[in-house]
């Protein structure tokens, strides 16, 4: 089994500055995208930033030149830094990552069980 563990929630005033890290652990192949994505009450869950195997990076446009994501691809983990906040970024953030397990074919999708960041005005 995979699990993703995710840390670094938590409140900050507005301007202020988060890390939030993912680990995965269990029975790992290969990891192929991995990522964040939040969630508040009421609307869909949406991607903030992921990246991918290859090197290639996707922020949402509010992520864009104030989060950096990054990985230490030797622990299977991502973090996400977070600056310039403000309460539209209220939510709680979810690690997401594609996994394929030894011997396994294919790629599972996995889901973190999310830490809440809340921004105050």
């Amino acid at each position: 089994q995979v699990q993703l563990v995710e840390s670094g929630g938590g409140l900050v005033q507005t301007g202020g500055s988060l890390k939030l890290s993912c680990v995965a652990t269990g029975s790992i192949g290969n990891i192929k995208e991995m990522g964040w994505y939040r969630q508040v009450p009421g609307k869909q869950r949406e991607l903030v930033a992921v990246l991918i195997t290859d090197g290639d990076v996707n922020y949402s446009d509010t992520a864009k030149g104030r989060f950096t994501i990054s990985s230490d691809n030797r622990k299977n983990s991502v973090s996400l830094q977070m600056n310039n906040l403000n309460p539209e970024d209220t939510a709680v953030y979810y690690c997401n990552a594609d996994v394929r397990r030894p011997g396994l074919p294919g790629y599972t999708e996995y889901w973190g069980r999310g830490t809440q960041v809340t921004v105050s005005s």
